[in-house]
This record gives structure tokens, sequence and C-alpha cells, in this order.
């Protein structure tokens, strides 16, 4: 009868979400982990065959700075952003097209999820330019500092994604750009599923990284913050709540949610089935960012 309950709890949520897009962003230990992948990809494949419409985006620097280790290139940072010149483009290309998207791809294809892999060069998914990266040197001056062929969103043609969904597919996006020019830009994964997210119009953005959530003390899971609205975004920063790598997560839920989509949701992807928790109950995991 526990299964039975279980179940029946679930209906108003596969009712609610019944046809609706889900954008999934793969990172951390979800990444990392050869179980925790396949238990994520088989999480996913079941909301599909629940009647929703999940798309994943997934990340790699770690598995980047690896590869280029292995290969004998030392990665290059400034102030903590990673420099990418040509050479550490191909790398780039190999590790997220090649290697971690078809990792992917083949575990949602082992549940039969029809899992196809993308790039945001693909039909031009994701159109961009270079960006520039603005940083405060040691005598506390504006500094412009160039990057190389690290990119941000000019603007997401969704009508592959669309063709797929609607086709029973799920797509997996990796999170490279292609400039006017033809030039490949690196794109950072958060930033990328956010965007689709708001163009596709999502119901939910979910974010898996190896944090809980949004926590009042870093050192305490106990004090996570369940749920916070868009507008107390700004004062929870400035409070220093939200501090370090969080900050863009949450800046890329929050413009999610203004470009429409409903809800976004940053969950501990190291807690088994974290995803299905988070979509099929009431307490959910992990921190909600909302409107009204």
């Amino acid at each position: 009868m526990d299964t039975v309950n279980i179940l029946v709890d679930a209906l108003p949520y596969i009712k609610k979400f019944h046809n609706k897009k889900i954008m999934i962003k793969y990172g951390g230990h979800a990444m990392v982990d050869e179980n925790a992948m396949a238990s994520t990809a088989r999480d996913t494949v079941l909301l599909k065959y629940v009647g929703m419409k999940p798309i994943v985006v997934h990340g790699g620097g770690p598995e980047i700075t690896r590869s280029m280790k292995k290969l004998g290139k030392e990665p290059k940072f400034i102030k903590g952003l990673r420099i990418t010149d040509e050479e550490t483009m191909e790398i780039v290309k190999m590790v997220l097209v090649g290697n971690i998207n078809t990792d992917i791809v083949s575990n949602l294809c082992f549940h039969d999820g029809n899992g196809v892999g993308l790039s945001g060069k693909d039909s031009k998914l994701i159109q961009a330019h270079k960006k520039i990266h603005v940083i405060e040197n040691d005598d506390g001056e504006l500094e412009e500092i160039d990057l190389g062929l690290v990119g941000e969103i000019e603007s997401i043609n969704p009508g592959i994604l669309e063709m797929l969904t609607e086709n029973d597919y799920i797509p997996v996006v990796s999170p490279i750009g292609v400039a006017e020019d033809g030039t490949t830009l690196n794109l950072n994964a958060d930033t990328v599923a956010g965007g689709i997210a708001g163009e596709i119009d999502a119901e939910k953005l979910i974010i898996l990284t190896d944090v809980p959530g949004v926590l009042r003390n870093p050192k305490d899971p106990s004090t996570l913050i369940q749920k916070i609205k868009v507008d107390e975004v700004p004062g929870l920063i400035e409070e220093g709540v939200i501090t370090g790598g969080m900050i863009p997560k949450i800046e890329t839920c929050v413009e999610a949610i203004n470009n429409g989509v409903k809800s976004a949701h940053i969950l501990d992807g190291r807690v088994k089935h974290s995803l299905l928790l988070e979509v099929f109950t009431t307490e959910g995991v992990g921190t909600m960012i909302y409107k009204d």
C-alpha cells in the first residue's frame, strides 16, 4: 500500500506537468559519477514516460581541465576565469560534444529515452558573440580582459528543440555557440540552460549541483532556504547569504523566471532521485526560486 500511496500522491503533479517542458541542467556529482549519471538519466526518462518533455543541458568544466592536463596543456585562468584559446577550444569541443554529450545520450537511450545529442551550433541553436569581461585589478580600477573564445548568448533559435520534443525525443545540448562569422564559442552551461528555458516557455528550470541549495549557514544543511521569491534575491546577496558560485546560478534562475519560466530549482545531485523528489512531491528538495 505504501507504493500505491506514493503513486496516488504523485498524480496531481503528473497531471499538472503533463505535456510541459522541463529544462534540466546536469552538473556536479550527476556528471562525474557513473552511477549518479545513470540514475539521473533514468529519472529523466521517467519524466518523459509520464507525459513531460525533458530537455537536458550539461556542463563539463572539471572534465575539460582533466583532459587538458592529460594532453599536456596547462589550463590558464585570470581571476578564476578560464582562458580559451584555439587549442583549448578544440579540447572543449572534444570533451563536451564528443565525450560527455554522447555518454548522457547513451544513458538515456539505454532506458529507451530516445536521447539526441546537439551542440549550440546545430541548426544555429545558440548564436553568440565574444564576451567582454571586466574585472577589478589590484589597484581597484576596472580593467577589460580577453578570455579568448568565451562567449555570451546573442539569440536562441529553438526550432530544432521543438521538433525533437514534439517527436518524442529528449534533446541533450552541449553549451557551445556559434558567432556570426562561424567561430565556435565556449558558453556557461547554467546560462545556456536558463536562456533556453525562457525561450521554450519551460514549466521548470532544474539545476543539479553539489550543494543542498541556498543555505543561511554554509556549514549547516538544516539551514536550507526552501523557497526564495525573485524580489528577495538582492537582499540575500547583500546579506552574504547567496555568495560565490551560487550568485550566477541564482541570477540565471531569476532571469529565466522573468522570461516566463514558472519556477526554478537548485538541487543536490548527490541525493538519489532528487529530480523525482522535486517534481513529484509537495515538500520537494533544494531551493525553489519563484514569483508570486
